[in-house]
């Protein structure tokens, strides 16, 4: 009997002690899951989840114009950041990796909510710039990013590229609502005038077919300069105080002050323009909101 009572004692207390553990461990489950939250609420958001600032959605008839600067030690969800805070439609990069310009792309979407496509406008490649293995280097040289699908895509290495390959490339996308021409270019580096003016006509025979397009680039060269003539022939600057004469007045875009950087338009009218000095490139942002008609 006592043997018996003992053993009956110590099944009780033992199914009292497995309640009290389960109990335990279900508390246990639950404050896990307060932490959690409370951790997402101070800024730990799950993968699936956007930040606060996220955009979610483009400005139609904004595009804008970004040299990267390269080689630079830069993050590419800083770029994304920098796009993602006035979401162009369009956007034209210039010195861009491939790989750099996916990465920009994926982070546009998941931190940002923005989903563009992408085309790319390679004109070499170099480990040096892009990194990759030494047998199979980087691609380099433009990409264009859309919030809408790209057709009749183009790239052109120019005949002349001066101290390195440069070129252009031209898509077929939408732009406020309307089917628009997009061209993107790179020009010659400074101090290599002649070799620019050769560049600049093989762009401008190019735009010239076209009654209604957008120029976007990094042309290494101030507004007034000679080899520029072609283009301010057939094109205005998004900004209508910028003219290539004295008077003039141009914003530069560039960290020693000249304006490098153009969004030219042909049949098509500027709305207004932001340029947005950042410090990941020594090229400002440089956007512009259009009318097409």
């Amino acid at each position: 009997m006592e043997i018996s009572g003992a053993m009956d004692f110590h099944c009780e207390e033992a199914m009292v002690l497995g309640r009290g553990m389960r109990v335990l461990t279900g508390a246990l489950i639950v404050a896990c899951v307060v932490l959690v939250n409370r951790g997402a609420s101070n800024g730990a958001p799950s993968a699936r989840s956007l930040p606060a600032e996220a955009v979610k959605d483009v400005v139609p008839n904004r595009v804008m114009t970004w040299n990267l600067c390269n080689p630079c030690e830069e993050s590419n969800a800083d770029r994304a950041a920098e796009i993602a805070r006035y979401a162009p439609q369009v956007i034209g990069l210039q010195e861009a990796c491939a790989r750099d310009v996916e990465k920009i792309r994926d982070h546009l979407e998941s931190l940002h909510g923005l989903v563009y496509h992408v085309k790319y406008g390679t004109v070499l490649r170099n480990w040096g710039r892009c990194g990759g293995a030494l047998w199979s280097p980087g691609a380099y040289g433009q990409a264009i990013l859309s919030a809408a699908p790209m057709t009749d895509v183009v790239n052109v290495e120019y005949p002349h590229g001066g101290s390195e390959d440069r070129g252009y490339m031209a898509v077929t996308t939408t732009v406020g609502g309307r089917s628009v021409r997009v061209f993107n270019t790179h020009l010659a580096e400074r101090r290599q005038e002649a070799v620019r003016a050769d560049q600049t006509g093989v762009l401008a025979a190019a735009v010239a077919r076209h009654e209604r397009a957008i120029v976007l680039g990094d042309f290494n060269a101030v507004p007034d300069a000679a080899e520029l003539a072609g283009m301010w022939k057939l094109a205005v600057d998004a900004d209508p105080r910028c003219r290539p004469s004295a008077t003039g007045d141009c914003e530069p875009t560039t960290d020693w002050q000249s304006k490098f950087d153009y969004v030219f338009l042909r049949g098509i009218v500027p709305m207004g323009h932001g340029v947005h000095p950042t410090p990941h490139s020594d090229h400002h942002l440089l956007h512009a909101d259009l009318r097409i008609t």
